[in-house]
């Protein structure tokens, strides 16, 4: 059967990117000049558009016409604008010299975009990701628009440094956190009230949390200073502010946390609050640390509505849940939750304090800080140099007969101590250690110098967790992974039937590559009496995960695989945060 030449053109103009396939069509390129520029592009490490501008093939003015036509978006005159009075807060100025883009205007939920290629999906992406809006696109010459994004970019650039000395109004209703006292006002509230960093300070907490993200990073560094969002679990470069403001961001951030604004060589700790709207407060746990170029500020956002979600949005799987709850139901024992910072250990346990407080129940908290707050229960904030310590808040938490008492962490011997004849005395005492999975705290217990009996005689249940990201619902595709992967990564042959498939990432707008939000993975283990002899005679780790898993206790890589075959994340997710 023949086939036509414009068949032919059409199949061989498939395999080209978007905009080298319009041009194609449209008669503009032939199929190997059109090669031959995406060819040079890959190699000299440049976009198509840049390139093909770049050899003479196709003029500005020819593209953005076909463009126009081709993805029938409106055409528009970049020379014809001020790039003065374009809107300078609508995207960042990285992001339009990197995607040679630049915002025009905004509409309801969407964003009006000027571009010489509206093929990049990957910028739509980003620019879909930075303002929480859809993208429209508008067509403009390539040499016209990079004049018109420098001038606008540095205009920006201008402005931005020039603000930085400048005043500025801060409301401070927006932030729920105490005035400092005279002393911190006298040392540096002159220098911090006139800092319209302020305004940059409240759009990147606000953006933070509608981002949902976990926490932020101020870095400084001895030529620029950028901003990151821990999202996901993956920090993201979110923008890049002049480093001058680097001073007065970090004395205004320690003003509102109530940290000594003079002290800047050695690392400090507090929190601030921000209005989210009438009834609704989030906190923010700020730490400071002193390195090379000036101080790195991480702040942690708290959520107290994150204890509130239920035990059932944790990601347990129904056997896991159902040896939590039977452990939370007991009158007396330990249970402890173990794993990295970040990996959800507070929101474990805040939702079984959530579950436990009752009328009828006297619960204390002792942390350091305290992250969430939940009423009805008493929460004690640490303070070593006062000498309120973890163990002094434990002695007097028992002469108050409390029923249920929640540690922090337990760090020293003198805290296990106590905490285990707590729990062996008619208490049941919740907890966290850092470990890399259940089997292993009980012999880190063991190295703390307490004793075997001890600790079989009085930790119930151990939780070891990770959080890994959940695969976004919409966009999730079926891979294709060769059969001695699966097995490498610790699926028996018997699971290997063809009855479920392992899906991927592939992303759209409505998640952050292919992922959408985190899910808990968990090693549930009760100590059972076998369990128990193994820990009186001080068997090793090994021993003791032999004889978890004979008791049907899922390894932290099992359950991960598990979530795996249930399409809830990807296999390359898993062997991120499992380690076996």
């Amino acid at each position: 059967m023949a086939v036509s030449d414009s068949s032919l053109k059409d199949v061989f103009a498939a395999a080209l990117p978007g905009m080298a396939r319009a041009l194609v069509l449209a008669g503009k390129l032939t199929q190997g000049a059109a090669e031959d520029i995406y060819k040079r592009a890959k190699a000299n490490n440049k976009s198509f558009v840049v390139e093909l501008t770049g050899s003479g093939a196709v003029s500005a003015s020819d593209l953005a016409h076909t463009l126009s036509a081709a993805f029938a978006a409106p055409l528009l005159d970049a020379a014809a604008l001020d790039a003065q009075k374009l809107p300078k807060d609508l995207l960042d100025a990285k992001l339009c010299q990197t995607y040679r883009v630049l915002a025009l205007a905004k509409r309801n939920n969407r964003i009006i975009v000027a571009t010489a290629d509206p093929s990049d999906h990957e910028a739509a992406d980003k620019i879909k990701f930075a303002t929480q809006m859809g993208v429209e696109w508008v067509i403009a010459e390539f040499d016209k628009l990079s004049t018109l994004i420098e001038a606008h970019t540095k205009s920006a650039s201008e402005t931005m440094d020039n603000i930085v000395g400048q005043d500025f109004e801060f409301d401070e209703a927006s932030l729920a956190a105490a005035t400092p006292s005279e002393d911190e006002a006298d040392k540096g509230t002159a220098e911090v009230e006139d800092a319209p960093v302020v305004k940059f300070l409240h759009k990147m907490l606000v953006d933070a949390f509608n981002m949902r993200a976990s926490d932020l990073h101020f870095e400084p560094y001895e030529h620029t200073y950028r901003v990151r969002f821990r999202i996901d679990g993956e920090l993201r470069e979110i923008a890049s502010p002049p480093v001058a403001i680097k001073e007065k961001l970090a004395s205004r951030i320690k003003v509102i946390s109530r940290l000594d604004i003079s002290e800047k060589r050695v690392p400090q700790d507090g929190r601030m609050k921000l209005k989210m709207g009438p009834d609704r407060v989030i906190d923010f746990r700020v730490s400071t640390l002193p390195t090379l170029f000036g101080e790195k500020i991480v702040i942690r956002i708290l959520d107290p509505s994150s204890a509130k979600m239920g035990i059932d949005a944790l990601g347990y799987e129904p056997v896991e849940k159902e040896r939590l709850l039977k452990a939370i139901e007991r009158p007396y024992g330990m249970i402890l939750v173990t794993g990295p910072t970040g990996s959800g250990k507070t929101v474990s346990l805040y939702t079984c304090l959530n579950l436990l407080n009752k009328p009828g129940v006297n619960i204390s908290t002792a942390e350091d800080p305290s992250e969430i707050n939940l009423p009805g229960v008493n929460q004690v904030n640490v303070n070593e140099k006062a000498g309120l310590t973890f163990a002094a808040a434990l002695k007097s938490f028992l002469r108050q007969d409390p029923d249920i008492i929640m540690v922090g962490e337990i760090r020293d011997l003198e805290t296990a101590d106590i905490a285990i004849k707590a729990a062996q005395t008619g208490h049941l005492v919740l907890s966290t250690l850092h470990t890399n999975d259940a089997p292993t705290t009980l012999t880190r217990m063991r190295n703390m110098g307490i004793a075997p009996f001890n600790i079989a005689s009085s930790v119930i249940l151990i939780t070891a967790q990770r959080l890994g990201r959940r695969l976004c619902a919409k966009c999730k595709a079926p891979v294709d992974i060769p059969r001695e992967n699966l097995i490498d990564a610790g699926f028996d042959e018997a699971e290997l039937d063809g009855s479920w498939t392992p899906y991927g990432p592939v992303g759209c707008p409505a998640c952050n590559n292919g992922y959408k939000g985190r899910v808990g993975i968990y090693e549930v283990m009760p100590i059972t009496e076998e369990l128990q002899r193994i820990i009186l005679r001080d068997g090793s780790a090994l021993e003791i995960a032999e004889q978890a898993r004979s008791e049907g206790v899922r390894s932290l890589r099992m359950s991960g695989l598990h979530k795996v075959q249930l399409g809830i994340t990807s296999l390359d997710e898993v062997l991120a945060v499992t380690n076996e």
